[in-house]
C-alpha cells in the first residue's frame, strides 16, 4: 500500500506563494498523481492532476497560479502556487492512483 506524506503548507499573506510537496513510500511513476484541498464546511475538489506521462491538469480555479509537477527519481509530487488568494485556504491533500491513496493533509492558510 502507497503511503503519501505532504508538506509545505503554512500561512501566507494574500499574493504570496507556497510549494506543497508529497512523497510517496514506494515507486509511483507508474500512477497518476492529484492534489484535492477541503475548505471548512466544504467538499473535497479537486485542484491537479499530473498523469504517469507528465500531462496536466488543473481547475479553473487555480489555472494560470497552480502548477504541478513530479519528481519520480524522488517518489515526489509539487505544488507551487503563486499569486494565493484567502479562498485557497483549505487542507491540501495528495492522491495517488487519483482517489486510490490518500495523504493526511497539510493546512493552507492565505490570510492578511
Amino acid at each position: 500500500q502507497v503511503q503519501l506524506v505532504e508538506s509545505g503548507g503554512g500561512l501566507v499573506q494574500p499574493g504570496g506563494s507556497l510549494r506543497l510537496s508529497c512523497a510517496a513510500s514506494e515507486d509511483f511513476s507508474l500512477y497518476a498523481m492529484g492534489w484535492y484541498r477541503q475548505a471548512p464546511g466544504k467538499q473535497r475538489e479537486w485542484v491537479a492532476t499530473i498523469t504517469s506521462g507528465r500531462s496536466t491538469y488543473y481547475a479553473d480555479s487555480v489555472k494560470g497560479r497552480f502548477t504541478i509537477s513530479r519528481d519520480n527519481t524522488k517518489n515526489t509530487v509539487y505544488l507551487q502556487m503563486n499569486n494565493l488568494r484567502p479562498a485557497d485556504t483549505a487542507v491540501y491533500y495528495c492522491t495517488a492512483n487519483p482517489g486510490s491513496y490518500w495523504g493526511q493533509g497539510t493546512q493552507v492558510t492565505v490570510s492578511s
